[in-house]
């Protein structure tokens, strides 16, 4: 996908999932379910695998949601990113810098960033990021450590920055309605997606959520 179609998908972007961890066959029969649902972005996010299985898998993954028109994204691995001809690579506090990331992968990669201020968010847009992921909106275990933001808070960023802003952090599809109500019209989730019982029902039903 050429850098203006990546930029505009992601202008456009609604719906953000990221895999759970679980076995490589397990999380390409859930991606293959959100494409069907019409997630907007998936990002592979497995901390567990190797790095040869990782970019086996992620090479597969970008194949089937470039087919599908929707963007893909590598969590925090720059290289694996490159390798697999993903649109993207999504890095942490933990991760490289923005700015590395962006020497790194150079102009064509959309690189993810997280924030949970404005003074970040602008920190991040002014180092090179592309998009936010901005939270935790709501309590959750994966950042129990983290202060969580709420809804405004989100919203709070996404005004700060001229870039997309995801919310991000115990969101499930009950929360959607107050987070339309504070203006956040992106979302991130793992769980209420992955877990879900029918991940391409669940899917669509986030996508009508967030589009109506």
């Amino acid at each position: 996908m050429e850098v203006r179609a990546r930029r505009g998908r992601l202008a456009a972007a609604r719906l953000y999932a990221i895999t759970p961890e679980a076995e490589a066959a397990a999380v390409e029969r859930v991606v293959a379910a959100w494409l069907r649902g019409g997630v907007d972005v998936v990002q592979l996010r497995q901390k567990r695998l190797a790095r040869g299985p990782l970019l086996e898998l992620a090479t597969t993954l970008a194949l089937e949601c470039d087919a599908a028109d929707v963007l893909f994204v590598v969590n925090a691995h720059v290289d694996i990113a490159v390798l697999s001809a993903a649109d993207g690579v999504n890095v942490g506090p933990a991760d490289l810098t923005v700015s590395a990331a962006r020497r790194a992968a150079g102009p064509g990669l959309l690189i993810g960033a997280s924030a949970s201020s404005p003074d970040a968010g602008l920190d991040a847009a002014r180092e090179g990021a592309d998009y936010l992921g901005t939270g935790p909106a709501y309590e959750t275990p994966l950042k129990s450590e983290k202060r969580v933001i709420g809804p405004a808070g989100v919203a709070a960023v996404a005004a700060a920055v001229g870039l997309p802003v995801f919310a991000i952090g115990g969101i499930d599809r009950s929360r959607l309605v107050e987070l339309r109500a504070a203006g956040v019209r992106r979302v991130c989730a793992i769980r209420a997606l992955g877990e879900a019982p029918d991940p391409e029902a669940e899917a669509r039903a986030w996508k009508a959520a967030l589009c109506d």
